[in-house]
Formats: C-alpha cells, structure tokens, sequence
C-alpha cells in the first residue's frame, strides 16, 4: 500500500517522497488511519519498524488547522532521552517543511532562556523529557491545558529509567478530552496497565512478537577469553570492514576504556554515553551521522530510538545481562527492510546471558571463528547457564575440602575456640563492683583534709609576722 491510500494530505507526501519514501511500514501502514480518526492508539513494535513516523506523521496533517498560542503547546510528544527527543524533532522538520508548524525541544544540557522564549512565541508540536518539561512548568513557564495530543514514545523505557511517577503528574496536568498515542517495544503487564490509566477505548496494534529480532539482521556470536576481547573485537572490525557501526559497553566506564583503546589501534571512533554534557552528546552524534567517525562506542543510553540511515554493523562489545536489550541493540541496524549484521563477544562467563538471549528467541545464535581467538571447547545453552550460576557454590564446597581432610580433633577445638565470645559476655557483669570501688576511695583520701583545713589564718603555726602587725585605720 503506498503513501497516498492512508489519506495524508499532499504537503505531506511530497516531504515522504523527498525523504525517499515510497511505502509504508506495518506499524505506520496500521496506525496511521486510526490516529487521523483521533482514535487512542496503543502501539506495540519492535524497533527498527519506524514508530515515530507512525505518529509524526498524521499529527502534522491534524495540527495543520489551528494555531498555538503563547505558551500553550497543541501537542505533546514525551521521549525518554536527550537522544531520541532531538531525533523526534528531525522528523518533525524533515515531514513537516511544506507546512507551516512551529515546534520546540524541551531538553536537558540546553540553556533555559531559549526554550523559554520558544515557548512564548507559542508552540504547535511539543517535543520534551520528562524532567525538563516540569522544570519549565514550575517555573511558571508553561500551560497544558490546550494539549490536543500526547504521545508516549518508547514507554518501556520509560518504566526502565524510573520516569513514570514524573510521567503521571504530566498526565494530571492535560485536560481530560485528548487524543493519546502510546508506543513501546515491549508490552509488560506495567505498560499495559499504564494504557488502562492514560487511554480511552484504544485500537490496540502490533505487528510482531514482543522482544523479537528483525529478519533483516543477521547475527553472530564469538566466544573468547576474557583477555582477547579487544583483539578479537579489532579483528573483526578489520575483516567484517563496516561502513559504520555501534559498539555497545554495559557500563559507562567500559565505554571509555574501549573508546580510548581503539582510538590508539587507529580506528576512527567516538563515545556517547550518560555521563557527557549535552552538547558533546549532540556534536558526537552528528560527526557520527555525517560519517566523520565510523565507529561509536556506546552505552545504552543509544540502544532505542537512534536512527542512523544505512547502519551496517552493531558489535555487542558487552553480553547485555537483560535479553531485552539485546533486542534494541541490534536494531539499529538492518531497519526500514535494508539488510545489517550484529555480531556478539562472549565469554564463558557470559553463558547464561546467552543462554537466555536464545530462549527468548527460541533459536542459537549462529558461532562465528576467529583463528587463534575463538573458544570452541565452551558450549552455550541453558543447561551451561545455569551451571555457571551453581558454580560459586562449588568452588565453596571445594574450598571447605582441606577443613574435612583435618584430623578429628581439629573439630572440637575449633567449637571450643567459639566459646569465648560467650565468657565475654559474661565480663561485664562483674562491672559495678569495679565502679563501686572507686566511690569509696575518695572516703578515705577526704578524712586528712579536713586537719589542713583547721587554721582560721590559713598558714598555720608558720604565719609571717608582718601579717600579724595591726594595722591602722585611718
């Protein structure tokens, strides 16, 4: 089905078909109709099948006709990170530039007076964090009692990062009668009920199973010792020669350390993680987008919603430890039908990690060698993962062995050796008699004092005699 049957308007596909754009995805083929009826939508994809322009879109057409007024948003697009907000706010101008919208990014890292006086000049489409979208508010910057529309963008992320209780005064503050849109990748039982509360008779849609992989991704998995992780990682690098690619760390820390050892190896690569102001953030991923870095060391904090056109490669430098990630990771690449690889390090640590990424699945992620590199001997399944999970009781046990190899009597004297913890307990009571004595001993050091104390003049048989001279009043 093409562009034109959904019943946008042409403003609208002549920016789809400048961007490139001939067809429809399913969710976008799905959503769209429903969300130009101002149904509720609740929307359940994996990433990589272009949600946001499933709710970019049709809003342009219904905020066409109206206008905003001074610090009342007509709608309101909530993101859960810097990222994917600035990245909202690029469909908006790339979709929107035939139409006449004013639009602002409520975002942290960035200066208040000029989102402020964005806000003043009256906003059609409200692009913001959570957190930054209250801070304006308590400043008594802005009003919500004209939003149209809202949208929850990427909701389980939402859950994950902590955001709901700030997402639910939001809710609290917008009026009753709205048109709400929710998108998620995932739909757990918190999400589901988050919809209960925010929706109204929604048209529930979803084109793929919950925390599946996309076809178009082809995967790999590399098991190798934990000290050949970064050769092996530069190996591949040289011989899968990505046209760019993310690397994503588990921990911040992580990001760094690999960041600064392939820059020394000569790739040309850069780092984004949570840590970085906001503006060294945005300048890494545009120098990443514009192709003058090609490779970009991550955290997750890029693992949903970052939309880089013709990603080839994503390397999982880090098993991720929730299965769930390693969804979003690996799809950043292979998105809008265009073929991607994602290839996985792995140590025999990592195996119940593995193992439960290929439950998810329900199919092995297929074993790549790397000569001189590659750990065949270690099998990944879910019986190896929960091994690895008994094995710090094992080597315990193993460790407890020389104590039963000792001879016999090295038993009661150990228990005897416990037994005076108890006589000291016992130590205090004696206590009181010792601070009674010491009440007594100031008795028997006062029964002197009192025979320096019996001279009236103070020195006794000794007074001097001029101070027994009388002394004449005048």
């Amino acid at each position: 089905m093409p562009f034109k049957e959904l019943g946008l308007s042409e403003e609208l596909l002549r920016a789809i078909a400048d961007a490139g754009y001939e067809t429809p995805t399913p969710i976008q083929e799905q959503a769209i109709p429903y969300v130009l009826m101002n149904r509720d939508v609740l929307g359940c994809a994996q990433t990589g099948t272009g949600k946001t322009a499933s709710f970019v879109l049709p809003m342009l057409d219904i905020l066409s006709a109206g206008r905003a007024r001074a610090r009342m948003p007509r709608s309101l697009i909530l993101e859960p990170t810097r990222e994917l907000a600035a990245q909202v706010s690029e469909n908006f101008k790339t979709y929107g530039k035939y139409q006449k919208l004013s639009m602002a990014l409520l975002i942290g890292g960035v200066s208040f007076d000029d989102q402020e006086k964005a806000l003043d000049r009256g906003v059609d489409v409200l692009i913001a964090t959570p957190g930054r979208l209250l801070d304006h508010f308590e400043r008594g910057r802005i009003l919500m009692s004209d939003v149209k529309i809202l949208v929850i963008d990427e909701a389980d992320r939402m859950l994950d990062m902590g955001f709901i209780p700030d997402v639910e005064r939001i809710v609290k503050l917008l009026p009753r009668i709205r048109q709400t849109l929710m998108f998620s990748a995932t739909m757990p039982r918190e999400i589901r009920g988050l919809a209960e509360k925010f929706l109204m008779n929604p048209k529930e849609i979803s084109v793929s199973p919950p925390s599946s992989t996309a076809e178009t991704v082809e995967q790999g998995l590399v098991i190798v010792d934990p000290r050949d992780k970064r050769e092996a990682l530069r190996t591949l690098l040289r011989d899968e020669q990505p046209s760019n690619a993310l690397i994503f760390c588990n921990r911040k820390r992580d990001v760094g350390i690999l960041h600064r050892s392939l820059s020394r190896h000569g790739f040309e690569v850069g780092a984004l993680h949570g840590d970085m102001d906001q503006f060294s953030r945005m300048a890494t991923l545009e120098s990443f987008k514009k192709g003058e870095i090609k490779y970009l060391v991550c955290s997750d904090v890029a693992a949903r919603g970052l939309d880089i056109a013709g990603m080839s490669h994503v390397f999982n430098f880090d098993v991720p430890i929730n299965s769930e990630d390693y969804v979003h990771r690996i799809g950043r690449t292979g998105r809008a039908g265009k073929s991607g690889r994602a290839i996985t390090l792995a140590t025999e640590d990592d195996a119940r990690y593995v193992a439960a990424i290929q439950k998810m699945m329900g199919k092995p992620i297929p074993r790549i060698d790397l000569e001189g590199l590659t750990r065949a001997d270690v099998e990944i399944t879910e019986e190896s993962g929960r091994k690895r999970r008994r094995r710090p009781r094992r080597r315990g046990a193993e460790g407890e062995a020389p104590a039963s190899e000792a001879p016999a009597s090295a038993a009661p004297r150990q228990r005897a050796e416990r037994k005076p913890p108890a006589a000291k307990q016992e130590q205090p009571r004696p206590r009181p008699q010792q601070r009674a004595e010491p009440k007594q001993r100031p008795e028997t050091k006062q029964q002197p004092r009192p025979e320096p104390k019996t001279p009236t003049r103070g020195f006794g048989d000794d007074t001097p005699a001029f101070l027994l001279r009388p002394v004449k009043m005048s």
